[in-house]
């Protein structure tokens, strides 16, 4: 395969009268106004796991569901988040502003009846062979026929989700391009307040991953229509068309197709996790209740991040201003760095307070969340990782480069594969976890070997310092609330007596601990110099003429 970098399109000096007016907001004030929507959504994802995981626990039932959640979701972030994002953005956008909104909707037209052609083909040879997919997927499964055959049903009906978050991360991208992102900030917690309200009412586990799994077509059918709404408000005007492979549309799959497998590395390794796991009762469980935890900071900063960074540096590279993009490069890895690192030493410091504290209640024992723990503690130290390839990868996929990074991609598959079977079968069920976090350094140290090299890009002095300082607070706010967690009987004896509702003496201290945690670390980070406070308020101040804006995680 031979790499190709398109030519840019032909852009005017200023948008042409047709073109819409757009907000103004720097990369990262871009990036911190959507991280603020999805932590919202994120909450709501947390109280809606804090039900599902007490009413299911890891019961059989337990099991079904989050396979039939999982299954989709490798698809859903392989299209809606990463690839088709990444080609279908920054072209929509430059037609945007060098050719005017009618070319730009006929473009984004064409993607909607490629994508959705494609997804729903996709989508229902899925249902017809999902039985001999499980044999595969959740061959573990196949000495509990009930279960295996809950597993296989509950999937056939969240399958459709795929397709209605392809289309609404469209239309998503669309109004990203025009600068309005609130929409898309806010819409994947329609997912978590349906899910709720579908679940709440129910007892029973069966019954109760039905409802769970049915809320979830609702919610990606209202997601969609959402975000439709929200483009048709901001002036787009997109329209289903007849499918046709233009030279357009080649070019889009062209971009995407090495991409699938570029940006969704991380995703296919946490797949082949869930493989492994079929084979443990209730690890599929203690998979998802750990992936909650990371997910958060990985959808907040490196999705939030990596994405606005994407148009920057392509109009940097446009605009052939290198010391632009070697600026933004730097700046995107020492913020994110800065938001990670902490979340990283504190997953490391205090897996099981973390995970006994909110999710040991009902069904989910506390055995079931000290092994949740133990993977946990892995992806802890997996996260800069998983958050260095979001940031690293658009530096290649601004200059057209989708082919190192796919191959980047496949060796670390190769390696998760190969690692986890080992590991699994000697280290245990919390190996597969340790060889998920080995593979995506192993990308991160290629991707960075060769920016390196190649000239590319590699960390100016200022930032490799402002790096070690990040470290170094981020380690120490890790001791604080590592020591908080070995105290922690001597911490929850005050508010023993006290109960609020579902929070209790373990959950009011753990909530504590973490926003001590979270008030302790801007201090040092202050403090070490890590970030000064003048950088902090230059990095979120409006900046003319920049309308990025990030593309959102939909967990």
């Amino acid at each position: 395969m031979t790499e190709t970098t398109p030519p840019p399109l032909a852009t005017e000096p200023t948008p042409p009268p047709s073109a819409p007016p757009v907000k103004a907001g720097g990369m990262l004030r871009s990036s911190a106004i959507f991280a603020s929507l999805t932590l919202v959504s994120r909450f709501l994802g947390l109280i809606r796991d804090l039900v599902i995981t007490a009413k299911l626990g890891t019961t059989f039932a337990g099991d079904a569901y989050y396979t039939s959640q999982n299954f989709p979701n490798l698809f859903r972030r392989m299209f809606a988040e990463g690839a088709f994002a990444a080609a279908f953005v920054p072209e929509y956008a430059k037609r945007l502003a060098g050719r005017g909104e009618k070319d730009a909707d006929t473009y984004a037209g064409d993607a909607l009846a490629t994508m959705a052609t494609l997804t729903v083909a996709l989508t229902i040879l899925c249902q017809l062979a999902m039985p001999w997919i499980m044999y595969v997927y959740s061959y573990g499964y196949l000495g509990d026929p009930a279960k295996f055959k809950l597993t296989v049903i509950l999937t056939q009906i969240t399958m459709p989700y795929l397709p209605c978050v392809v289309i609404a991360s469209l239309f998503a991208g669309v109004l990203t391009a025009r600068g309005r992102f609130i929409i898309y900030g806010f819409y994947p917690a329609i997912l978590n307040v349906v899910t709720l309200a579908a679940i709440l009412p129910v007892n029973d586990p069966v019954r109760a991953a039905y409802a769970a799994s049915a809320a979830t077509i609702v919610a990606g059918i209202s997601q969609a229509l959402l975000c439709w709404w929200g483009a048709r408000r901001a002036g787009a005007r997109i329209h289903p068309r007849h499918l046709k492979l233009t030279p357009e549309m080649r070019t889009l799959a062209k971009r995407m197709m090495p991409g699938v497998i570029a940006s969704s590395a991380t995703q296919i390794n946490l797949f082949i996790s869930a493989i492994l796991a079929s084979q443990v009762a209730g690890m599929r469980v203690w998979l998802a209740m750990a992936e909650r935890f990371y997910q958060l900071p990985l959808s907040l900063i490196g999705v939030a991040i990596g994405v606005a960074l994407l148009p920057r540096l392509s109009t940097a590279l446009q605009r052939e201003d290198h010391d632009e993009a070697q600026a933004a490069t730097d700046q995107a890895v020492v913020f994110g760095l800065a938001l990670c690192l902490p979340a990283a030493a504190a997953l490391v410091a205090m897996p099981g307070y973390l995970t006994e504290g909110f999710f040991a209640r009902g069904a989910f024992t506390v055995a079931d969340a000290a092994a949740s723990a133990k993977l946990l503690f892995h992806y802890g130290w997996g996260l800069p990782a998983f958050v260095l390839i979001k940031l690293l990868q658009p530096a290649f996929f601004a200059r057209g480069d989708t082919r190192r990074p796919m191959i980047y991609s496949m060796i670390s598959i190769g390696v998760n594969i190969g690692l986890g079977v080992a590991l699994f079968y000697t280290l245990g069920f919390e190996g597969i976890a340790l060889a998920t976090a080995a593979a995506s350094w192993l990308t991160v140290l290629q991707m960075w070997l060769h920016l390196s090299s190649t000239g590319t890009w590699r960390p100016t002095a200022r930032a490799w310092g402002k790096i070690v300082r990040v470290a170094v607070a981020s380690v120490a706010m890790g001791l604080a609330v590592g020591l908080a967690s070995y105290f922690r009987p001597t911490l929850e004896a005050p508010f023993a007596a006290i109960q609020l509702g579902p929070l209790g003496a373990k959950e009011i201290v753990v909530l504590l601990v973490c926003m001590a945690g979270g008030a302790l670390y801007p201090v040092l980070l202050f403090a070490f110099g890590g970030v000064t406070p003048a950088e902090a308020r230059a990095a979120f101040r409006r900046r003319k003429g920049d309308t990025t804006a990030p593309v959102a995680d939909l967990s």
